[in-house]
C-alpha cells in the first residue's frame, strides 16, 4: 500500500508542499479500504514523505535524509561490520570534504579545533579515552559546511561504538597516537594544506581500523558479530 501510494503521488507529479487528497477519495482511486490508506500515511510520515498538519490536512514533504539516517541509528547492531562499514563511508565522505572546509572554515572554529585537540591530549597523557572529544572535532570540523547529512553519520557512527564497545575491547592501544592525528589535521587546515589534510585523515581513519581488527582477533567468530 505504501508503494501504491507513492505511485500515486509521483504518477500526480505531487511536489514538496501539495495537499493529499482526502483518504476517502485516495480509497476510492487506489481501491482499498480508507484504514489501509491511513496506515499507508503514516508509514510515509515516519519516512518523511509526508506530513500531517493538524487542522488543515497531510501534505508531501520536502525531501530529507533525516528520517532514513534516524531509523538507521535505531536499528544498529552491537556489531564490529557495522562500525567498519561506517568507518569507510566516513573515510571517503570526510577526505573527499575536507578542501571544502579549508575554504570556509573560519578562524574562530579553528581555534574551537585546537581547544578541543588540547583536551584530547591532556587525557592521552594520562591514557583516559576521548571519545566524546574526538566526536565532536570531526563535528565541528564540517560545521562550516552545514552538512547535516554528514554530522548525522558522524553521530551514527559513535552510536555503532557505544553500542559494539559493550562486548569488545575497543580500546585505544595508542591514545596520544590518535592525538597527534587529530592535531596534524588542524595544523593542515590551519596552513591551507588539502593533501596533508586528507593524508592525516586517511592515517587516523587507519588507526581505527586497526582497533577494529584486533578487537575482531580476539573475539571468537560468534562473538564478532559480523
Amino acid at each position: 500500500m505504501q508503494e501504491s501510494l507513492r505511485s500515486y503521488i509521483e504518477e500526480n507529479a505531487l511536489e514538496a508542499g501539495a495537499p493529499l487528497p482526502p483518504e476517502s477519495f485516495l480509497a476510492q482511486q487506489l481501491g482499498v479500504g480508507r484504514n489501509s490508506v491511513r496506515e499507508a500515511i503514516k508509514a510515509l510520515e515516519s519516512l518523511g514523505v509526508l506530513e500531517t498538519r493538524r487542522g488543515v490536512g497531510v501534505f508531501v514533504k520536502e525531501f530529507s535524509f533525516k528520517p532514513l539516517l534516524d531509523n538507521l541509528a535505531y536499528g544498529l547492531q552491537a556489531s564490529l561490520r557495522d562500525i567498519e562499514e561506517l568507518r569507510q563511508i566516513r573515510l571517503v565522505l570526510e577526505t573527499g570534504l575536507i578542501d571544502k572546509t579549508i575554504e570556509m572554515i573560519s578562524a574562530e572554529d579553528l581555534d574551537e579545533l585546537r581547544q578541543v585537540t588540547e583536551r584530547m591530549r591532556v587525557k592521552a597523557e594520562s591514557n583516559q579515552s576521548f571519545a566524546q572529544e574526538d566526536q565532536q572535532f570531526h563535528k565541528l570540523l564540517f560545521r562550516c559546511q552545514n552538512n547535516q547529512m554528514l554530522s548525522s553519520l558522524i553521530d551514527i557512527f559513535w552510536t555503532a561504538y557505544y553500542k559494539t564497545s559493550g562486548f569488545a575491547d575497543l580500546e585505544n592501544p595508542n591514545p596520544l597516537s590518535t592525538w597527534r592525528d587529530h592535531h596534524d589535521i588542524v595544523e593542515a587546515i590551519a596552513a591551507r594544506d588539502a593533501k596533508a589534510a586528507r593524508e592525516r585523515l586517511a592515517a587516523h581513519y587507519s588507526g581505527i581500523q586497526e582497533v577494529v581488527a584486533q578487537s575482531r582477533s580476539a573475539l571468537s567468530p560468534d562473538d564478532s558479530k559480523d
